[in-house]
Parts: structure tokens; C-alpha cells; sequence
């Protein structure tokens, strides 16, 4: 009898222990990073995990091409994740949850993300909150300032225009033999900093597309003329096609680039991979006759409409934008923080190194310069369908496959087409 109790005891103890697994609910979270994040984000849901044993995070890591094209995709097909990173935030918002129904303190959301939410809406839809930003980022000149030393050429001032940058990264490549003057990122977002410093404004008046005005055209016509005169390396934007991106991060870090535009991002990747190989630094937006602007942006962490699991997916987003988490992220990921009440407190970036930190400085400065059009066509619901209209077809231009004129009108034609396709789902 006593031998029965203690096999009934062990069955039954084994089947009370079988419990919480067979309830832990999985979540799915696809993810990319730039730098260092997707550590320190792992190291975050470790420690979700450890206050919530009935809820288990995967974190699904992918190139970020693939969150621009491949995500959309597997959304549309109602087969996405429970939450993801992702920087389409237009593209995406139809995919999104609203939150809001399953979180304890939406005040909270409203409050310290509320400018950045208008991004992750669809039109007409001034409530709902879909996700938090990872980061607000803002694009921005990135130097090799020892190149600079080596070619005795002097640093543009701080309302030095494009061409004066242009003027100047070609005199030091040629006298220190580097082969890529002037890189600017391959995006069309990065394109559009240009396009928005001499006027261009994407949305018109009447609350359309317009992506095709005297700006847009004045900072094209530049790109193009850089491209054919050598301040624009071929090598780069040539060596894709189409609408994907391509980026000068190795070329920089291996000090082939005396001014790279790219963006607040690649801080944390240049900090660990630079190391003292070279004196780096971030510069003030160049100018043009309009605006010495960057583009402001993103990436941000969103539920998914098709997820099973919303009020796990609601839990996990409080924990990880709680002010003392997203702090240490922000920190950590070396991020300007697009959270307003940390951002007023600022950040203590304790691990970064000194040009890192004075990076951060700069491109944090750099946000309150951002001009309102930027603003307005980072918030733009079919901003990506632009970006990737002028890409490629600005790319076939410079290519030598149609003229500049052919370039503009097929952009015009291919947003408006997109934009009606979008419109009929």
C-alpha cells in the first residue's frame, strides 16, 4: 500500500511540473539589427523570461533586407509573427495591433511615444498604439577626420552646404588615393535628406504624392552629376540594382571613405569595429537652399494583427519600454532614445568610447534641426513605395540605362501605380 502511495505521489508530481510547460505560451519575434542590439535585446528577454516562466520569446534574427521585403510578404499572407522589428512603418501599420485594449497604463504610451505612434498609424486612425521605436535615428554625415589631417584639407563648418562636403571629400581622396569620396547610402530615405535640404516636399498640398518637384529634382541632378565627376563611387550604387539597398559600412571602417552619409545607427557598429584605427566623427547636417536637414526615423518593435497571443505580446512590450529596460537599451544599443521622458532625463552611455559618445552628442543635437517637411514625409503612409521608386530608377540613370528626365518620369508613374494597387487591398 505504501509502495502504490508513492507511485501515485510520483505520477502525480510529474504531471503538476509537465503543467507549466505544456502552458507556456511561445511568442515569435523577428528581429534585425544594425549593431550590437539584438545582444543586449536578448539579454532583456532572458530576464522577461525569468518574471514570466509562462511565457517563452523567440527571437527570430534576419537580415534587414528581409524585413523590407520578405516580412511584408508573409504579413499580407496572414503569416507573420507576434511581433516584429521593422523600419517600413507605413508599409506595415495595416499588419499591426493596437495595443491598447490590453495595456495597463496607455497614458503611459501616449505620453512618451505619442509623436512617433502617428507614424505606425493608417490614415484616419489617431488612437492606436502599435508599437514603440527601438530607437530614433536621424541621418547625419559620418567623417574619417584623420584622412582629412593626412590630406591637410579642412572640415566644412557646421552651415558648410552638400557641395561644400562634396568639394571636400574629393580633394582629400585624391591626395590620399581613397576610392570612395563621397558614399551615400543607396536608400532612398537617405536620398531624401538631400532632396529635402534643397525643397523637395513628397506630399503636396492637396495631401498627395508629389515626389517630383524642383527639390527632388535639384538633389538628383546633384547625385547623378558626383556619380559622372568621381565624388560618387560607381562601384557602390552599381554594384545593385533595383531597390535594394546598399550601404558603405565596410568601406568606412576600413578607411576607404573620407564622409559617409548614413545615419545615428551606425554608431555602435563603427564604436566596436573602428576601435583606434582611425578619429571618426559625426558632423551637422550639410545645407542646402532650403533646409540643413536629416531625415529623422527608426526602427520600431510592433505587435501583429494575426497574433494569438495579445495580451502576452501587451505584457512583454511593457516590460521592455518600462523607462528603466528601455533605458538600458538605449544605452547598451548606443541609440538616441525615442522616448520622450528619457530622452529629457538623457542617457548615460557609460560603455562608449570617446568618439562614440561625442557622435551621439552630435546626432542628438541634430534631431531639434530636423526640418517639419522631413517630419511629415517620414510620417507619410506611402513614403516606402517613394523611397523605392527613386532608388531604382535613379539607379538605372546614373547606370547610364535612360537619362535623368526618363528617371523622373517613370518615379511619378511607378507611385502612382503602386499607391492605386495598395489602395484596391
Amino acid at each position: 500500500m505504501k509502495r502504490r502511495s508513492l507511485l501515485v505521489g510520483a505520477v502525480f508530481a510529474a504531471v503538476m511540473s509537465a503543467v507549466p510547460a505544456l502552458a507556456q505560451t511561445t511568442l515569435r519575434f523577428t528581429w534585425y539589427s544594425d549593431g550590437v542590439e539584438g545582444e543586449v535585446m536578448q539579454d532583456l528577454l532572458k530576464r522577461f523570461e525569468a518574471k514570466n516562466p509562462d511565457v517563452k520569446v523567440v527571437l527570430d534574427t534576419v537580415p534587414f533586407k528581409a524585413i523590407n521585403e520578405n516580412l511584408p510578404v508573409q504579413l499580407a499572407a496572414g503569416q507573420g509573427p507576434d511581433l516584429a522589428r521593422v523600419v517600413d512603418l507605413g508599409g506595415v501599420s495595416p499588419f499591426m495591433l493596437d495595443l491598447r485594449p490590453h495595456l495597463k497604463d496607455a497614458a503611459y504610451w501616449t505620453d512618451n511615444f505619442g509623436p512617433f505612434l502617428a507614424w505606425m498609424r493608417q490614415p484616419g486612425d489617431a488612437a492606436s498604439i502599435p508599437g514603440y521605436m527601438t530607437q530614433l535615428t536621424v541621418t547625419g554625415p559620418l567623417v574619417n577626420k584623420t584622412l582629412f589631417e593626412q590630406a591637410g584639407v579642412a572640415l566644412p563648418g557646421p552651415k558648410a552646404t552638400w557641395e561644400d562636403w562634396a568639394k571636400a571629400a574629393k580633394a582629400v581622396a585624391d591626395k590620399v588615393k581613397a576610392p570612395y569620396p563621397l558614399a551615400i547610402d543607396r536608400s532612398g530615405h537617405r536620398f531624401y535628406a538631400l532632396a529635402l535640404s534643397y525643397g523637395a516636399k513628397m506630399v503636396g498640398a492637396d495631401g498627395k504624392a508629389a515626389p517630383v518637384d524642383e527639390g527632388f529634382r535639384r538633389a538628383a541632378t546633384l547625385v547623378a552629376d558626383w556619380h559622372k565627376s568621381g565624388v560618387m563611387s560607381k562601384e557602390l550604387w552599381g554594384s545593385v540594382s533595383g531597390t535594394a539597398y546598399r550601404g558603405a559600412n565596410e568601406e568606412f571602417k576600413n578607411a576607404q571613405v573620407p564622409v559617409y552619409y548614413s545615419g545615428s545607427w551606425q554608431i555602435a557598429q563603427f564604436d566596436k569595429t573602428i576601435g583606434d584605427a582611425f578619429d571618426w566623427i559625426a558632423a551637422p547636417n550639410p545645407c542646402g537652399t532650403a533646409h540643413c536637414t536629416g531625415m529623422p526615423g527608426g526602427a520600431a518593435v510592433v505587435a501583429i494583427k494575426t497574433t494569438r497571443h495579445p495580451k502576452e505580446v501587451a505584457r512583454l512590450m511593457e516590460y521592455l519600454t518600462s523607462e528603466d529596460v528601455l533605458s538600458e537599451f538605449y544605452a547598451r544599443s548606443l541609440f538616441v532614445p525615442g522616448h520622450l521622458g528619457i530622452a529629457k532625463k538623457g542617457v548615460a552611455y557609460k560603455d562608449a568610447k570617446p568618439a562614440a559618445a561625442a557622435a551621439l552628442k552630435v546626432f542628438g543635437d541634430q534631431v531639434a534641426a530636423v526640418s517639419p517637411s522631413a517630419y511629415e514625409a517620414q510620417g507619410y503612409v506611402f513614403n516606402r513605395i517613394i523611397f523605392n521608386a527613386t532608388i531604382s530608377r535613379l539607379g538605372q540613370a546614373i547606370a547610364g540605362e535612360g537619362t535623368l528626365d526618363e528617371a523622373f518620369a517613370r518615379i511619378a508613374a511607378d507611385v502612382t501605380q503602386q499607391i492605386a494597387e495598395r489602395q484596391k487591398k
